[in-house]
């Protein structure tokens, strides 16, 4: 009897090690194993974009410090980044080559809208994550059709909608006179602007004017619209025209609630060039620290960025937003990779992916937290306001979700 029952243990012993050993499995796609996860990345280090390059130097930098204090789950990240040029046919060559030779488990925050459309079909039907793209384009936030593909920072059309949110609160019988770039980037805003106006936008808008990027100057177009009696001016153009628009609006002295994309918020590309003075009040909208601002000197996420900008990137200029930026992209990658554990299949990599909660990266402002989920692949949908005032933006108000009818 003794010897059945200790034969009927051990069985049950062996069944459990044998169903706890099966459960602990690592499984591994192409691209990771028990020491290394490798990451690829395509990155406009040269050509008309190469001012982003500091992105991928940055997250470089960031895997470094993974990488010292001993990787993550004792796995350490190969991070292989290469030049596209910002041009398409050249994006196509170097994530083919970091797929089929490097053999990589995924591209990681590859940057350009036309340079990444050119391989979202080809990422899709390899499935190979094409994830937390650097572009705000409102595509990458398709996971029926495209379920290996999902951007990072917000949308072009979330911050559209943040800003019609703000002009109903402000100004609820607005006559609003819309300026925008006739491409993607510009259509994606007043998609947005739509979506939160509604049956009112016939009402609201009061001119829809469009430019082409070839035009030598805008004035005209600025002149047209004051001429409608609009009191809001969405300006929703590239910096060159953002800071045109800025000083013919200061000739003309038209003093419309003005509402700018953050895409043309730099202070020494576009508000400097314009006027200081004629961007006084300018409004926008935010979501990363400004490393530059001494409003966020004692903040516990800003106090980490510094400790690694001054260790692992020394002499970087710390006002790029590029860098906080990167910090903040890689920072949420590692957060995804932790949630794998030892599960590294390109199928659980876009599941965690999907399954960020209430995630808040040290460079984004308090209160914006990074949210996903199996039918949202938009991380980043929230943002605060912002006025240019005394040389500098001011964030102001609370924060603002992008969401519809709330």
């Amino acid at each position: 009897m003794n010897n059945k029952k200790l034969t009927l243990l051990a069985a049950a012993a062996f069944t459990l090690a044998a169903t706890q050993g099966a459960l602990a499995q690592k499984k591994y796609d192409t691209g990771a194993s028990d020491t290394e996860i490798k990451i690829g990345n395509v990155e406009a280090y040269s050509g008309p974009a190469s001012a982003y390059g500091v992105i991928g130097k940055t997250e470089e930098a960031y895997f470094k410090m993974v990488n010292d204090a001993g990787g993550v789950n004792g796995r350490k990240i190969n991070f292989i980044s290469y030049d596209d040029g910002y041009s398409p046919p050249k994006t196509v060559e170097q994530v083919r080559k970091l797929i089929e030779s490097d053999e990589v488990l995924l591209v990681f925050n590859a940057l350009g809208t036309p340079t990444q459309t050119a391989v979202q079909k080809y990422h899709n039907a390899k499935k190979v994550p094409q994830l937390f793209l650097a572009t705000g384009a409102s595509k990458w936030n398709d996971p029926k059709e495209f379920p290996w593909t999902m951007g990072f920072q917000p949308s072009y059309r979330v911050e559209a909608r943040i800003f019609a949110k703000y002009i109903l609160k402000e100004k609820p019988n607005a006559k609003v006179a819309v300026f925008y770039a006739n491409d993607d980037f510009g259509k994606d805003y007043v998609a947005g602007l739509k979506d939160i106006f509604g049956a009112k936008a016939s009402s609201l808008i009061v001119a829809e004017e469009s430019y082409e990027t070839t035009e030598p100057s805008i004035d005209s177009h600025i002149v047209k619209l004051k001429g409608t009696g609009a009191d809001v001016f969405v300006n929703i153009s590239t910096p060159k025209f953002a800071a045109q628009a800025i000083k013919k609006m200061a000739e003309l002295e038209w003093k419309p609630m003005h509402v700018m994309t953050d895409v043309s918020i730099s202070i020494g590309s576009v508000m400097k060039p314009a006027g200081l003075d004629a961007s006084e009040g300018v409004l926008s909208a935010g979501y990363l620290k400004d490393a530059s601002d001494p409003q966020w000197k004692d903040d516990e996420g800003m106090k980490k960025f510094m400790a690694f900008a001054e260790k692992y990137m020394p002499g970087a200029n710390v006002s790029d937003s590029n860098l906080v930026y990167g910090y903040a992209a890689a920072q949420t990658m590692v957060q995804v990779l932790k949630q794998c554990a030892d599960d590294l299949t390109r199928e659980n990599v876009m599941k965690q992916a999907a399954s960020l909660k209430d995630f808040a990266p040290d460079t984004l402002i308090p209160g914006i937290k990074v949210n996903t989920s199996a039918t949202d692949f938009a991380p980043i949908e929230q943002l605060k306001m912002m006025q240019f005032k005394g040389g500098k933006w001011e964030l102001f108000g609370d924060i603002i979700s992008a969401e519809t009818g709330g």
